[in-house]
């Protein structure tokens, strides 16, 4: 079934912002829909958090438009825009209970104190507090609960759009786990737009409708997880978007690859590059052990150098020469080879992605 197109509900149109010499965003369009759960991946320094500065009104861009809902939103500061933020460090009120901080927007606006209370009670519910939480002192609550403490008090505000500025990067890794679910969860119950920014890929996999990849302050490229994961437009992104077996390669023609490195062709079907120099990208979960050169299309020996458990998966290090290859297989599929026996590794056509430099 296909899906129904939704309404543009903010347009980046050549956004930049300028620090003298230094372009921190580089004329960045891109047109976000309503409701979709939108995350800005990048490395630190390219230009993220920036630009969700300026998305929500911290900040004025240098050249470009902001437009939402049809407006042009430039100068509008951030207290008369209809978008909340939630801040890497929360910024919740330490001497306001719980109760209080979710109400906060509510009692700034006047609402009355039985609707805000209901509010806030409905919201305790949907984020998994408790109302029995209601009158607990935020310097009570654990990390988690703090985290959900602030993106209740987002919700109470009643966004049009909602920015997050990486608020699970200082949380444990179960937690983290758990929460990226949550807000997945919370994003398809409220259908509001959520506007992400992380440097962690796998928290960009997990909850996003689509991805940008940004990269010395420009989108390098937009697209949904698997568009991104399965067909990279450059090496950065590949590399970017997790473990990857990247073979340089200096010729190409009648669908092969010649890498002087390893002194053999291999066979490629989604050849890009412009030039004959490029880069073959395979995944770990595509590398697979073989038994003879015959079970893939393209193959390399190599020594077997380590073994790693990674509880579902098994992680595989495969020395070929100076080089080293990674393979993963699941838990059940594990290999029987032995430390430092000589192996033979392949992979199919359809697994070669080749990309360039930039």
């Amino acid at each position: 079934m296909q899906a129904v197109p939704k309404d543009v509900i903010l347009k980046l149109d050549g956004i930049s912002k300028h620090f003298g010499s230094l372009r921190a965003v580089d004329k960045i369009s891109i047109d976000i829909y309503d409701g979709e759960f939108f995350t800005i991946v990048g490395p630190s320094g390219s230009g993220k958090t920036t630009l969700i500065r300026m998305l929500v009104g911290m900040d004025q861009p240098t050249a470009g438009d902001i437009v939402m809902l049809g407006d042009r939103i430039n100068e509008v500061p951030a207290n008369k825009r209809p978008t909340c933020m939630v801040f890497q460090s929360l910024a919740l009120f330490p001497h306001k209970s719980v109760g209080e901080n979710i109400e906060f927007s509510l009692k700034m606006k006047g609402v009355d104190a039985e609707t805000r209370r209901k509010k806030c009670y409905d919201l305790l519910d949907l984020l998994h507090i408790g109302k029995d939480f209601y009158n607990k002192a935020v310097t009570q609550c654990s990390g988690g609960e703090r985290q959900r403490i602030a993106l209740a008090r987002a919700l109470a505000f009643d966004p049009k759009i909602l920015f997050f500025d990486e608020p699970l990067s200082a949380i444990d890794y179960r937690l983290r786990k758990t929460l990226e679910k949550e807000l997945r969860d919370i994003h398809r119950e409220t259908g509001k737009t959520f506007v992400y920014i992380t440097h962690s890929l796998e928290e960009a996999m997990v909850m996003s409708d689509r991805i940008g990849i940004m990269r010395g302050g420009r989108l390098v490229q937009v697209g949904t997880p698997d568009e991104i994961y399965n067909n990279p437009v450059n090496k950065f992104v590949s590399e970017f978007m997790g473990d990857v077996n990247v073979i340089e390669f200096s010729k190409s023609s009648n669908g092969q690859v010649f890498s002087s490195t390893f002194n053999a062709s291999f066979a490629v079907t989604n050849n890009k590059s412009s030039t004959n120099k490029g880069f073959l990208v395979v995944r770990p979960e595509a590398l697979r052990f073989l038994s003879n050169v015959q079970d893939a299309e393209n193959h390399l020996e190599g020594v077997l150098y380590n073994e790693y458990s990674l509880g579902s998966r098994f992680q595989y290090q495969v020395r070929v020469g100076d080089n080293v290859f990674t393979i993963e297989k699941l838990r059940e599929n594990r290999f029987s080879g032995k430390l430092d026996d000589k192996v033979l590794i392949g992979w199919d056509i359809k697994d070669s992605i080749v990309v360039e430099e930039n």
